[in-house]
């Protein structure tokens, strides 16, 4: 394939991966001003949450079939305007009902359009014959530090939360419009007569787990971090959210870095370090009762996650038949540690105290490094698992 196609391809692929995360930020640095506009509990706002997070890992077992069949490149653009029409709803929420409705809506389509891209950035790393796709993630990170940096100044300019993301909205649909043309061919990750569903070797399960436990970490620091620097430490409103920026700061450079460094040292040698290094991060945040050490700690933890996720999806299409499929069932177990990992914290902190759940946190870390050893790369042939 021409090689300024398939740059061209990685440039558009990288912004489907900037946007995604500017939506979310955009969206989840708004709650506090939807949940006053809807006037829903702490409680009904988890509940409507979690009909995201369903919604997500539901359409995710469809887009692994639906990439096989059609190719990556559709699959993309599709769950990228899906995404950003279903921010239109929340955006003018008034009512619980709308609100879950509208966050249903964003999970379903942000299930399709997360394999999908996931799938057309590891074809796209193919074509180019060098690792990008921990690079990608990065692109992720840094529009989510975007959209919160957006979102912010937005609230702070006392903007409504309508125009806000009704224009986040609008701008990603033009960009969508944008890279559609650039993104590779639909054929050439397509497999019209590949398997739909992954078959659960074992090979899938250890990437699963290692997936589960990763996000399970990093969905538990996102939710419950700066909730523990302000009720736990006593740290102010600004050095609370000092600590997430740092966080998220530190696990986009992670995966700036981590092509280099996989290709360096191996990935598995890679992720075990980098379990082993957001176990001591997140041992540090939890030791002590000073600010400082704690977001040292969530920096720390942020650089040693950063690479985890990524590794687990990349090696998923060697341990498979058929990318799509392969790349959903791992991102689903990832997802649903998501999903399970901020409940779990805030039941635990009932019985033993917020600085206490948060230890589960570092069993997680601890847990990924011992499974690392099944993070490899992808075996390069024409067969059927590159479909």
């Amino acid at each position: 394939m021409d090689a300024r196609a398939v740059s061209r391809a990685r440039l558009a692929i990288t912004a489907v991966f900037f946007f995604n995360g500017v939506l979310f930020a955009s969206m989840f640095a708004r709650l506090p001003a939807i949940q006053d506009r809807t006037g829903v509990s702490d409680g009904a706002l988890g509940l409507a949450l979690l009909c995201a997070m369903l919604g997500l890992i539901v359409s995710q077992v469809a887009a692994g079939a639906l990439v096989t069949r059609h190719g990556s490149r559709t699959i993309v653009i599709a769950g990228l305007c899906g995404w950003s029409l279903a921010l239109i709803p929340v955006a003018f929420s008034e009512s619980f009902a709308v609100l879950a409705a509208g966050l249903a809506l964003i999970g379903f389509t942000n299930g399709f359009l997360d394999v999908a891209m996931n799938v057309h950035g590891l074809t796209v790393e193919r074509q180019l014959t060098r690792p990008i796709f921990t690079g990608l993630h990065a692109g992720f990170s840094f529009g989510g530090l975007t959209g919160a940096g957006l979102a912010a100044l937005a609230a702070a300019a006392g903007l409504e939360v309508t125009p806000q993301l009704v224009g986040a909205a609008i701008v990603t649909l033009v960009m969508a419009a944008l890279v559609s043309r650039a993104l590779l061919p639909a054929a050439v990750d397509a497999a019209p007569e590949g398997p739909l569903l992954a078959v659960p070797t074992r090979g899938l399960l250890a990437l699963g787990a290692l997936a589960f436990c990763t996000l399970l970490a990093e969905g538990a620091i996102q939710d419950w971090g700066a909730v523990y620097l302000a009720g736990g430490i006593g740290t102010s409103d600004a050095a609370a959210a000092a600590g997430l920026a740092a966080y998220s700061l530190t696990m986009g450079v992670g995966r700036l870095l981590g092509d280099g460094l996989a290709e360096r040292i191996g990935p598995a040698r890679l992720a075990r370090g980098g379990g082993i290094v957001s176990t001591l991060g997140m041992a540090l945040a939890l030791s002590t009762s000073s600010p400082a050490p704690t977001v040292l700690g969530y920096a720390i933890a942020g650089l040693g996650l950063a690479t985890l996720f990524p590794l687990a999806l990349k090696a998923a299409p060697a341990h498979g038949e058929s990318t799509g499929p392969s790349v959903a069932a791992v991102a689903g177990c990832g997802y649903l540690g998501l999903l399970t990992g901020p409940p779990l914290i805030g039941g635990s902190a009932e019985l033993a105290g917020l600085r206490g759940a948060l230890v589960i946190v570092v069993v997680m870390c601890a847990a990924s490094a011992l499974l690392a050893a099944g993070v490899r790369e992808p075996v390069r042939s024409s067969d059927s698992r590159h479909g």
